[in-house]
């Protein structure tokens, strides 16, 4: 490509979407199925022609099974992303998902209606499901289940798939949307970057890009439809932005980032196999928060010292049937032996029932965020929880692994949950299995009744982890996901911190290790002041840890100290982040 490839014939486009995956890209574009599906209509027929619609949606599964078959084939002989086989596994167990094949033939059957159109319907009931899902994280795993509809829906339709592999040279892909089997099958090199209409920061498409380090950016709307193949655009995965027909002086600004990124990658990446320590010695253990294996290897490039935060919740979500005892274990073991022996926290259920458990006739809840969910409907199924117990103490013969109960807002919940734990150690010890008769027990504290009395729970358990973002969510009263509250959403309020700080001093006190889990440990500014409160370890995204080791290694333990000494007298928020942007100044 050279700069006289492009040909300023308009102004200047700016855009911006998610930026999901780091890095600046400048490139042509090539579109991927650039348009969202076009589905037929709804469409009535005779009585006698329902099974032979059937039977054509039934094909059309097995033909999309024997596509993703494919894809997974050539992923392992080609030896890329190995890591990701679980999501097109986890794709595949979605095809022989009876709630979508007898919904949707039973569909076909009562209505006497095309195949696509029953199809989408029950997609339809599935995204409302999903869409009630208070947690962002797992909200995002519809976007699963689109991609597979899609997939159906164009076998049904006869619509070749535009692939991945088509891709001739260097280019952007630019698409509606990109599944993450095909995000796995790009090669960096020859994508440059890719761009989507639609997406999220935690779908599993973007967490694909990440580890494949291809810059990307989701969520951009109407993308796919104002560039064209062949254009020559720029890309920022880090700041979401795209630039389109742009200037010379652009053109130089973005060539000019490109430099400082490739500098800046290769400065961080200085501080990986160096400690996270202070000038003065203190140690701060930096670790990282997965929900799938493929989320791995990026914490493992950059320097994780352990599993701080393993989400559990994936193993219940799009399925008919609830997992087995093997099926937790093979998911726990994985993770234990590839991190081994650096520590995994592995963290029970903690999402409700009504929100993953569609073969259970559970109540819709009105405020499910304070309802059944997390330890409590746990304790309410101690079978469904025990077998979790049970296939996490089986994974701690394989390395280190701790348990970690979520949303424990007193003292009797934890107790309870702790006898279902004795119980199973007992039950396996009695089948002779093998387990860390020492295994360590901790709770989140992530409501403010768990962190009143913090000092209760220190006598019982061996660590705590603050999970902030629903900590500071109870505490302020507020949804973050509610653009009308979502300003009050403030990590420095200076109750939180006055928050942390009585349950940092709790554990400490006992004796015990405290973490955070939550967003606040992942930004330069937010660590510091929680290293200043004494937080022993932080855990995070993979792409944090070099920029908060880097921000730990340039100041001393005293200093920082002080600095949470003062945060703690104030009494506003405004002057709180104004006195930490000021400190911050030097350590960027």
């Amino acid at each position: 490509m050279t700069d006289t490839d492009k040909k300023h014939t308009a102004a200047e486009i700016v855009k911006r979407g998610i930026g999901v995956s780091p890095g600046i890209a400048i490139g042509r574009v090539y579109k991927l199925d650039s348009a969202s599906l076009d589905a037929p209509a709804f469409c009535y027929m005779d009585k006698s022609y329902t099974s032979l619609e059937i039977k054509r949606f039934k094909n059309a599964l097995k033909e999309s099974k024997r596509q993703l078959l494919n894809i997974k084939k050539r992923i392992i002989k080609n030896g890329m992303g190995t890591e990701h086989i679980s999501i097109i596994d986890a794709h595949i167990m979605m095809l022989e998902d009876k709630t979508l094949i007898h919904d949707t033939v039973k569909l076909i059957k009562a209505d006497m209606i095309n195949a696509e159109w029953a199809l989408k319907s029950v997609l339809k009931d599935l995204r409302n499901f999903f869409s009630r899902i208070d947690d962002a994280y797992l909200r995002e795993r519809w976007s699963d289940i689109e991609h597979i509809g899609d997939r159906i829906i164009r076998n049904l339709m006869g619509k070749k798939h535009k692939g991945i592999g088509d891709i001739k040279g260097e280019v952007i892909v630019v698409s509606h949307d990109i599944a993450p089997t095909d995000t796995m099958q790009m090669v960096k090199g020859n994508v440059l970057a890719f761009l989507t209409d639609v997406g999220g920061k935690t779908s599993h498409t973007a967490i694909v890009a990440r580890s494949l380090e291809i810059p990307a950016v989701v969520g951009i709307e109407n993308i796919s439809q104002i560039v064209n193949d062949g254009d020559i655009i720029i890309v920022d995965g880090t700041d979401g932005t795209i630039s389109i027909n742009y200037s010379e002086k652009t053109l130089k600004i973005y060539k000019e980032r490109m430099i400082e990124y490739a500098n800046y990658q290769k400065l961080y990446h200085i501080y990986k196999d160096l400690p996270a320590e202070t000038t003065d010695g203190h140690k701060v253990k930096l670790m990282g928060n997965i929900e799938m294996l493929e989320e791995l290897p990026p914490l493992i490039e950059h320097g994780a010292e352990g599993i701080g935060l393993y989400r559990t919740e994936f193993l219940y979500l799009n399925k008919r049937h609830l997992p087995s005892e093997d099926e937790h274990l093979k998911a726990y073991q994985d993770v234990v032996l590839r991190i081994a022996p650096k520590p995994v926290t592995l963290r029970t259920l903690d999402i409700g029932g009504d929100k993953f458990l569609s073969q259970m006739d559970l109540a819709e809840e009105i405020n499910p965020a304070m309802g059944l969910r997390a330890i409590r409907f746990c304790l309410k199924k101690p079978d469904i929880f025990k077998t979790q117990l049970r296939a996490m103490l089986r994974a701690s013969a394989f390395g280190r692994v701790r348990i970690m109960f979520p949303m424990i807002s007193g003292l009797d919940e934890l107790m309870t949950a702790k006898s279902l734990l004795e119980e199973s150690k007992e039950e396996l010890r009695k089948e002779g299995r093998h387990f860390d008769e020492n295994i360590k027990i901790g709770v989140m504290i992530e409501v403010p009744s768990s962190a009143v009395i913090a000092d209760v729970f220190a006598k019982e358990v061996d660590f705590f982890s603050i999970g902030t973002n629903d900590l500071l969510q109870y505490t302020l009263a507020i949804d973050r996901g509610n653009e009308h509250v979502a300003y009050l959403y403030k990590p420095l309020h200076p109750a939180v911190l006055r928050i942390i700080k009585g349950v940092v001093d709790a554990a400490h006190d006992a004796g015990i290790e405290v973490g955070v889990c939550g967003e606040m440990a992942g930004e330069p500014e937010y660590a510091m002041v929680l290293v200043g409160l004494s937080v022993d370890n932080l855990s995070m995204n993979a792409f944090s840890i070099l920029k908060v080791k880097k921000m730990i290694r340039q100041v001393s333990y005293s200093e920082i100290r002080k600095i949470a000494k003062e945060v703690l007298k104030f009494r506003s928020v405004s002057d709180t982040d104004n006195f930490i942007k000021s400190k911050m100044e030097g350590y960027r």
